[in-house]
């Protein structure tokens, strides 16, 4: 595998990319460019390094199930993963080879739909405190980890720096409207159910999962990534049990290395050891491997 990540991206005859903790979003126009970077977050900064190759695992991995859904739920993705470069790219396609994804230009609910099937993360703390999750009831008597009775609906704001906000399905409806917010609700329910059974064929449990919905025209769109170990908690199957945290393929290796450090989780963010860097590489290609059956 290649040891160099990519962690910035210019195009010459395009604007600057707009720029998010892991994606550059290029405007091609009447579309969008987006292309993943190998740039790793923990505790909201951005690490001065990267993860080799994992902005082309996270667009493989939503290439794969925009493939496996796009029949009964719309996305934004205009092409597919073998779909060829407009002629203008083509002289980019190394760099852009596997990691861009052109789309249409959806304006974005400003709302995060997360569906939790396992009570882990913000959702575990708010229920030893309350017995809710972003106020649903939930029965008595739950573990750290334990598979809820039905996976449940639990929308969040959207923050441009900073943690995302868990807010009520109400709270949710008066930022977007009652009928889009029942819309996307059913959605993520339909999809997450869905991924669920597609993942446990393959030894993964999908712990609880965040979508992104927009609107082009009057059509409502999935967009953005989906289904990746960036947006979701993927847990190995076969190490499953309850009443504790969970091994998981994402950037936990990350997140455990720099709590050995005395480092106040502000910029600047320190570097990555390449010990670390190498196992939660392993860890996205693994995922990756497991859910598609393929070899990156």
């Amino acid at each position: 595998m290649p040891d160099e990540p990519l962690l910035t991206l210019q195009i010459p005859g395009l604007p600057p990319p707009r720029r998010g903790k892991v994606r550059e979003v290029f405007d091609l126009g009447d579309c969008l460019l987006f292309v993943a970077t190998d740039r790793i977050s923990a505790f909201d900064c951005v690490m001065p390094n990267g993860i080799p190759r994992k902005g082309e695992i996270l667009t493989r991995l939503s290439h794969y199930w925009f493939d496996l859904t796009g029949a009964w739920l719309p996305n934004h993705r205009i092409g597919t993963e073998d779909s060829p470069l407009p002629e203008s790219l083509r002289p980019f396609a190394q760099q852009l080879r596997g990691r861009s994804m052109i789309v249409k230009k959806a304006k974005p609910l400003a709302i995060e739909c997360v569906v939790r099937g396992y009570l882990a993360g913000s959702g575990w703390k708010e229920y030893r405190t309350s017995g809710t999750v972003c106020g649903v009831r939930l029965p008595t008597g739950l573990l750290e980890s334990s598979e809820l009775p039905e996976p449940i609906f639990t929308p969040a704001t959207k923050a441009e720096s900073g943690h995302d906000e868990n807010i009520s399905f109400e709270q949710a409806s008066a930022i977007v409207g009652a009928d889009t917010a029942a819309r996307v609700r059913d959605l993520s329910l339909k999809l997450y159910a869905f991924a669920r059974d597609q993942a446990r064929q393959r030894g993964i449990i999908i712990a609880d999962t965040k979508f992104e919905f927009g609107y082009f025209g009057d059509q409502l769109l999935l967009i953005d990534e989906v289904l990746t170990p960036d947006s979701s908690r993927f847990w190995p199957a076969d190490q499953y049990a309850p009443g504790r945290s969970q091994a998981s393929y994402d950037k936990q290796f990350v997140r455990d290395y720099l709590e050995t450090l005395s480092w106040n989780k502000t910029p600047p963010a320190p570097a990555l050891p390449d010990d670390v860097v190498r196992r939660t590489q392993a860890k996205y290609v693994e995922a990756y491997e497991r859910l598609t059956g393929r070899t990156l």
